[in-house]
């Protein structure tokens, strides 16, 4: 679908949807001045549009032992690389998040990890594919 026009009240709907997805609809409307059901409606609406795709759970890692944060740059050695790099980043559990960019290199990644020895260890598997830098998460700011 083209055609993404959304007003003034879809926008206040979806930012209350992203500050908390369990909000029910009820909740939603009581605060916009709207019944749960015409929230629904304009829920539903967006979701046939694309403009929401889905609902997901903010996480602490630390709390499971992923102590480690790593944004990696990864140059990746040839275009043949991309198809099996893409397989592999998404089947490892330690990939959060799997961006291709413009710039410097090809992929940008969010890893965690739970010691600096499990990091090495992911480390060596991306030489199959090509080079990396590493920057380390000192600490989440927002």
């Amino acid at each position: 679908m083209d055609n993404y026009s959304i007003d003034d009240i879809d926008y206040r709907i979806l930012q209350y949807i992203i500050e908390d997805s369990r909000l029910t609809q009820k909740e939603i409307g009581e605060k916009i001045h709207m019944t749960g059901q015409a929230v629904g409606a304009r829920i539903r609406r967006m979701r046939e549009l694309e403009i929401i795709e889905g609902y997901t759970v903010r996480w602490n890692p630390q709390k499971l032992g992923q102590n480690i944060h790593a944004f990696i740059t990864v140059f990746l050695s040839s275009n043949k690389a991309h198809p099996p790099f893409q397989k592999f980043a998404h089947e490892h559990g330690n990939v959060a998040e799997l961006h291709r960019v413009s710039g410097e290199g090809c992929y940008w990644m969010r890893v965690y990890a739970k010691d600096q020895e499990e990091l090495s260890t992911f480390l060596d598997l991306l030489l199959e594919f090509g080079n990396y830098r590493v920057n380390l998460g000192m600490g989440k700011l927002k």
